[in-house]
């Protein structure tokens, strides 16, 4: 039985009933309104999908049904991107001033790559899950997991879980990474240049990390450093632009176009 006849004493008494998808009217009684009332004759196959349809009564046994309307709901989150490079870009700066040799490791650097290396960077790349970019959630969620891993090998064998990792263990933890960003890099070629030199200088500086564990070579390392300097520059000056350009709504600080093709 036909789900308008079920509500017909509702329509007779009180006027338009609002319904949603579940609406099953019968061809037959969508017929012509005599008096011409708007979405006469709509197809039953857009009825049941109709969002928001409206069912009324013209007081004359007869019946008539509105067109369904579109309801466009607006994404209205920020760009999360400038917060995941611009806490990845201080982060690594920080840690290759000290690869480079001009400070120990320090509580400073493990705190930079909890909060803002690694926490920022996980909540950046969740806001792009949710905004359906999977190349930024895959990126930000990985290098944020990154440096929480970072801080753990560093810190879990003084805790008494594990032992430290030998420098062959630690070049093949970074040659990973390396390899990681290399994958990433082929994905950035259809973004902006800014961001492809992020992820070559990136995967650059985890090469040059593994060779240095493995080789132990001072200048290796030290070199490692100052690569990993201008990475993180990078990282920074790409979040900088993003922000000024949307500020300004203009180009302040050039990002290169993205490749279309």
């Amino acid at each position: 039985m036909c789900l308008l006849r079920l509500f017909s004493a509702r329509l007779r008494r009180d006027g338009p009933v609002r319904i949603g998808e579940a609406c099953e009217l019968d061809r037959a009684e969508l017929r012509r309104d005599p008096r011409g009332r708007p979405g006469y004759g709509v197809p039953r196959s857009e009825i049941r999908g109709a969002p928001d349809a409206v069912v009324g009564s013209s007081g004359e046994g007869r019946h008539w049904m509105t067109a369904p309307r579109e309801i466009t709901i607006h994404d209205s989150t920020a760009n999360p991107a400038p917060l995941g490079l611009m806490g990845f870009g201080f982060a690594t700066l920080l840690l290759n001033i000290h690869n480079a040799g001009y400070y120990d490791l320090n509580s400073m650097i493990l705190a930079m790559g909890i909060f803002y290396g690694g926490l920022a960077q996980v909540i950046a790349g969740l806001i792009d899950f949710r905004k359906g970019n999977e190349f930024g959630a895959t990126a930000f969620c990985s290098y944020g997991l990154f440096w929480f891993s970072l801080v753990a090998v560093i810190v879990f064998p003084g805790w008494g879980l594990g032992k430290e990792p030998a420098a062959r263990a630690m070049g093949w933890y970074l040659l990973s990474w390396g390899l990681f960003t290399a994958i990433m890099f082929v994905g950035s070629l259809r973004t902006t240049r800014a961001l492809q030199a992020v992820f070559a200088a990136l995967a650059v500086l985890f090469v040059l990390l593994a060779v240095h564990e493995w080789s132990g070579n001072d200048t290796i390392g030290k070199i490692a450093g100052w690569e990993g300097i201008v990475t993180g520059l990078l990282a920074v000056y790409t979040a900088t632009a993003q922000i000024w350009n949307d500020v300004y709504a203009r180009t302040v600080l050039p990002l290169g176009p993205a490749r279309r093709s």
